[in-house]
């Protein structure tokens, strides 16, 4: 399911929503955030600072209405929970934290899913439609925000001018990122410090929290790279449950 992407590969929407408690109304030039979409992955936590919460996947047809696919299975965020991102919701929609750079928070919002990673062999990932990037020892993300290449997945090998003093190592001894789903945050532009190197990944052990990605079992994972489909648009909807049903019906989520 998946080809070497960049991060920074979809375009954002942008939403002039006014930011309020309440619902949200739906202004002149409002663009639904979801508007593509035909797959949706949605996290949800119980409060902001929650690094604990689930994971359902829902499918439509084009105008047509969400259908749960499966079980909700636990994931975890953040070691302390979420903040408004950017992505395809915009930026921040109403109060709350917002992510930085190093702030353990997993971003919250509304946003493309481009690409997968992983380990795999050929044999392993003959049944992925995705795009797919596969990692090597020198396969990094960038986590500088001095860097011109910040929030981009690079091979150190072939970039003579390395100006960054800190980056991920995508493939490393433990399971965290044999698999992997690229999500676009902080994708177009890029900002310097809103946050990087955002995945949905495998966890190490049941419950552990990230640093900023979203990361549950490798079976639950197989499970959705094989249902991934690029021509479906997949996105993911990330938020604490209060803002998930603030938002609901403006963002028409299931």
């Amino acid at each position: 399911m998946f080809a070497t992407r960049s991060i920074a590969s979809i375009v954002l929407a942008t939403l002039f929503v006014a930011c309020s408690s309440t619902e949200l109304h739906r202004p002149a030039g409002f663009r639904d955030p979801l508007a593509r979409a035909q797959q949706l992955v949605v996290v949800r936590t119980a409060s902001w600072d929650t690094s604990g919460g689930t994971l359902t996947v829902y499918q439509r047809a084009p105008q047509g209405s969400w259908t749960i696919i499966g079980t909700p299975y636990a994931i975890t965020v953040g070691t302390t929970g979420l903040g408004w991102g950017t992505g395809l919701h915009g930026a921040a929609m109403g109060s709350g934290p917002v992510k930085r750079e190093g702030d353990k928070r997993s971003p919250a919002g509304v946003f493309a899913l481009s690409a997968v990673y992983g380990n795999a062999g050929a044999q392993e990932m003959a049944d992925l439609a995705m795009p797919y990037l596969p990692l090597d020892s020198t396969t990094v993300c960038v986590d500088d925000p001095r860097s011109r290449y910040y929030n981009q997945i690079v091979d150190r090998n072939n970039v003579r001018d390395k100006d960054w003093t800190s980056a991920e190592r995508m493939r490393s001894n433990g399971p965290w990122y044999r698999w992997g789903v690229v999500v676009d945050h902080n994708a177009d532009p890029r900002i310097p410090g809103d946050g990087s190197c955002i995945f949905l990944h495998v966890w190490g052990y049941a419950g552990e929290p990230t640093t900023g990605c979203t990361s549950f079992a490798e079976e639950d994972m197989v499970r959705l790279l094989r249902w991934l489909r690029p021509s479906a648009h997949p996105a993911l909807v990330q938020l604490p449950a209060s803002e998930y049903q603030r938002l609901k019906s403006s963002w028409n989520l299931p």
